[in-house]
């Protein structure tokens, strides 16, 4: 039997970083994103969006054609190219809006350095099949559907089991890495078993999109300080998109709130860094 440990306000707001007066746009963190396609350009936005909301100093995104042009359109701040340069990454968001059957030959040898780096990577949707080669300090994103077939790629298929906390400490062990299983309770297992139930957030937020902004905002939280636990920071960053999605959603007092969309998430993540601050 697994211990489940609830996320709560208070473990989040000690793993948020305020920034200092001798901060820079370095020190306060460096995003890098490889995500969205010509297909799915839309999830290069939102995760582009999150990471500069969730308090990102610099954010890059490696990427060209639709996706990389709907970035800048959206937030002229991002530094789009290409490729990465020599600019410092202090953490790496890869696989949201892609498909890996869709995958180029250098696309998979880009990814394939990233996740060989030392940095921490957010790893989401088309890009999960790579984690089992991977050095990386990695947190996984999956959810139901890409969790079952990441319990595939360690040989333990779900085969209809409902211990939903079992298997996903056994595939964070197997995997040695973190991995958060998306849904109306988020779960976030470590490589040594810890595990971290997260459920701040409303109904409203089953909707499109909405992975690709935890996963830029994850990311942000994880540039922003090298030195915690990636599943204390994977929690945090559950905890802050579910609570960004309240305020969003007006649920809040008792009122059943109102339909919101993936960007409505992205914008109100500043209201529930300081909400959680004040």
């Amino acid at each position: 039997m697994v211990d489940v440990r609830e996320w709560s306000s208070a473990d989040t707001a000690r793993l948020l970083r305020i920034p200092g007066v001798d901060d820079d746009k370095y020190s306060r963190g460096v995003v890098a994103l490889r995500t969205g396609s010509n297909a799915y350009p839309g999830a290069a936005v939102l995760g582009v969006e999150a990471a500069w909301r969730a308090g990102a100093g610099y954010v890059r995104y490696v990427g060209e054609g639709r996706a990389a042009d709907a970035v800048i359109a959206r937030r002229p701040e991002t530094v789009a190219a290409h490729d990465i340069g020599r600019t410092r990454v202090d953490a790496w968001v890869i696989g949201s809006g892609t498909d890996a059957a869709e995958r180029t030959r250098e696309e998979a040898v880009a990814l394939r350095d990233i996740l060989a780096g030392s940095v921490p990577v957010v790893v989401d949707a088309g890009a999960l099949d790579l984690v089992p080669d991977a050095a990386a300090p990695l947190v996984l994103t999956p959810h139901a559907g890409e969790f079952a077939r990441l319990r595939e790629l360690i040989g333990s298929p779900t085969n209809g089991t409902r211990d939903r906390v079992g298997d996903l400490s056994e595939t964070a062990h197997a995997l040695g890495c973190t991995v958060l299983l998306k849904g109306s309770t988020t779960l976030i297992a470590a490589p040594d078993s810890s595990v971290f139930s997260v459920s701040s957030a409303p109904g409203w937020l089953a909707t499109a999109g909405a992975g690709d902004v935890l996963a830029g905002a994850l990311g942000a939280l994880l540039a922003a300080d090298s030195e915690a636990s990636t599943a204390e920071v994977a929690a945090a960053a559950a905890w802050l998109h579910g609570h960004a999605a309240t305020l969003a959603s007006g649920a809040v007092a008792g009122s059943s709130g109102h339909p919101i969309v993936a960007l409505d998430v992205a914008a109100a993540l500043p209201a529930a860094i300081e909400d959680l601050l004040s």
